[in-house]
């Protein structure tokens, strides 16, 4: 129970011991957690950790041998359709048309997420109004600096209105002043009630950003709390960083 008498919170996503194998490679070993309603929940881990299969796994792009993910209530194993039209996916690989303007790239994703066009214009410039580009709607994409595109990028995600993001490395190589607007534009969504799984190899951003934070390693979660809590299990919160942990729990850093 939190102070101020707020109730439990609710579990929006749930994994259930997901496996998935490739082959010889257990990529995914019996991964469970849940990520509570309007939580930022970030899920870090090492390259090879499992951690991309995991989310392949729960945006729907990927099928696990075993376990099953609820989201909203929906079964991605039975309900995957149901499971899309509540998700948005924010990849770390830009899906943009660099030819087509800012405008026109988020009407056609727009479309391809079901929405009519008057709908998919109408929530292309409100989307576009968020990440603060209003006035590069009709710039083409080719033109755009990084940071800007990752923003477009972002913008798109939001189409259709989703209940639960996924942000895969959203600031991977950009500069400061655009990382900076999308911790806005992330903490504004969680203001308006958003559920944000989060990942990224930058450290700082996890502490900043995230409620809870899961660890992967070698296809399991090895630790799951509040960053508090995961820099309190090692020394004093205010000193420790969430690098350190990350040392002690996988004997490498995240970015190696």
């Amino acid at each position: 129970m939190e102070s101020g008498g707020k109730a439990m919170a609710e579990e929006f996503m749930v994994a259930k011991d997901l496996r998935k194998s490739f082959n010889e490679l257990q990529a995914v070993n019996g991964v469970t957690f849940s990520i509570f309603k309007g939580e930022i929940f970030g899920l870090l881990g090492p390259n090879g950790a499992g951690k991309t299969t995991t989310i392949r796994m729960l945006s729907t792009v990927l099928q696990s041998d075993s376990g099953d993910i609820i989201i909203g209530g929906h079964s991605v194993r039975h309900e995957a359709e149901a499971v899309r039209s509540i998700i948005g996916v924010c990849p770390q690989d830009l899906a943009l048309y660099d030819d087509l303007s800012a405008l026109d790239n988020m009407v056609f994703f727009g479309r391809m997420a079901g929405l009519d066009g008057k709908e998919a214009r109408a929530q292309a410039m409100t989307n576009l109004e968020l990440m603060g580009l209003v006035d590069r709607a009709k710039g083409k994409v080719a033109k755009f600096s990084g940071g800007m595109k990752r923003r477009i990028n972002l913008a798109i995600a939001l189409m259709g209105h989703p209940q639960l993001l996924f942000l895969d490395e959203p600031t991977v190589g950009i500069d400061p002043q655009s990382r900076n607007h999308i911790y806005e534009n992330i903490l504004g969504l969680q203001k308006k009630g958003m559920t944000i799984l989060y990942t990224t190899h930058y450290m700082e951003e996890a502490d900043r950003l995230c409620n809870r934070i899961a660890i992967m390693d070698a296809g399991q979660v090895i630790a799951l709390d509040t960053t508090y809590q995961l820099k309190s299990q090692i020394g004093s919160p205010d000193k420790v960083t969430l690098e350190d942990v990350f040392l002690k729990l996988t004997g490498r850093s995240l970015r190696d």
